[in-house]
C-alpha cells in the first residue's frame, strides 16, 4: 500500500492508503475523497478528477499524454501542475504523493 494526500482548498486533509496498481483518482472514490466526481469512470473523458499535484511530485508522476491534455481544457483553474487522477498510476516511487483539489470541483 501506498500513502496518498489529498488536499482540499479549506485546507483540510485526506491521508489514504492506495492500492499499487490502481490510479489516484480510484484511491479517492474508495476512501470518499470529497472533490474527485470522477464522472467518466477513469476513462480520460471528462476532467472531473482534476488535481494539482505538489511541485516537488510532478517529475515523478510524469507527463500527461495528448488525450489528457486535451480533456485539461475542459477543467477549470488549469496550472502547470495539473493532472487527471484518473491518469496517474500509483507505484511504490508515489508514497507520499501529495495532490490538492481544485476549489472548482467543491
Amino acid at each position: 500500500m501506498v500513502k496518498i494526500i489529498y488536499i482540499e482548498q479549506n485546507g483540510e486533509r485526506h491521508e489514504i492508503d492506495a492500492k499499487v496498481g490502481n490510479t489516484v483518482m480510484e484511491g479517492a472514490i474508495k476512501n470518499n475523497v470529497p472533490g474527485i466526481d470522477a464522472d467518466c469512470g477513469g476513462a480520460c473523458a471528462c476532467a472531473t478528477c482534476h488535481v494539482y499535484v505538489a511541485d516537488e511530485w510532478f517529475e515523478k508522476v510524469g507527463n500527461p499524454s495528448v488525450m489528457e491534455e486535451s480533456m485539461l481544457d475542459f477543467a477549470q483553474d488549469v496550472r502547470p501542475t495539473s493532472r487527471l487522477s484518473c491518469q496517474i498510476r500509483i507505484t511504490d516511487a508515489l508514497d507520499g504523493l501529495t495532490v490538492e483539489l481544485p476549489e472548482s470541483q467543491h
